[in-house]
């Protein structure tokens, strides 16, 4: 029933909603990170302006955002007694309504973070696979350029191409979702790839922030 579909939209968005950057650096810094440095509520900002261990809580939670609301997807399916169609499509709408949320929360103006680590816990969930050639594939970008952002779009692109060759590994539905999980790897891409346009502008003009591990 559509209803099924409409509450994990629902409560995915709220749990995406919760804005832990925000949260930290008020409670260890005194400020709302949206206020400083390059005013994204984010991990990378966070570590820039409040250091590194509210962007350590930050990062862990922002992850364990896309993880719950995986979980209620699957829980939802099961309570439903779904087939693995439905399930698989439950588990997607949870995927991307959680990083919208992220991106959009209700709770703090609508105006949040990129996606990126909710977008992580999301993927590894999903396809703890792809998710792990995902995330090292990131990190070795990072290390590479310092650039925080270029890893993050990098993984973007690459996420909705490796699901293109591969129907394993997949959290529920496998071969009977496999398209429907192409759509919903290419979604995930554009949200964070749309989320990152500054970040583009400022790699094509050479001028992208290095990652430093500093409090400024």
């Amino acid at each position: 029933m559509m209803i099924n579909y409409v509450v994990v939209a629902i409560l995915s968005y709220l749990i995406g909603s919760i804005s832990f950057s925000i949260i930290f650096t008020k409670k260890f810094a005194g400020f709302d990170v949206r206020e400083k440095g390059s005013g994204n509520a984010g991990t990378t900002n966070v570590l820039r302006t409040a250091g590194k261990f509210p962007a350590l809580m930050t990062l862990i939670c922002d992850i364990f955002k896309g993880v719950v609301a995986i979980l209620i997807a699957l829980l939802v399916g099961q309570m439903i007694d779904g087939d693995a169609k439905t399930r698989a499509l439950l588990v997607q709408i949870a995927g991307v309504f959680v990083v919208i949320g992220h991106t959009f929360p209700i709770f703090f103006r609508f105006k949040g973070g990129k996606g990126v680590a909710t977008s992580l816990g999301v993927i590894l969930m999903v396809n703890w696979e792809i998710g792990l050639i995902c995330l090292v594939f990131a990190l070795i970008l990072m290390a590479l350029s310092r650039m925080v952002s270029l890893g993050s779009i990098a993984a973007a692109i690459l996420y909705p191409i490796l699901c293109m060759f591969t129907a394993e590994h997949y959290i529920i539905g496998g071969q009977e979702a496999h398209f429907a999980y192409i759509i919903f790897g290419i979604i995930m891409a554009v949200i964070v790839i749309f989320n990152h346009r500054e970040n583009i502008k400022r790699l094509a003009d050479g001028t992208e922030n290095k990652l430093s591990f500093k409090k400024k």
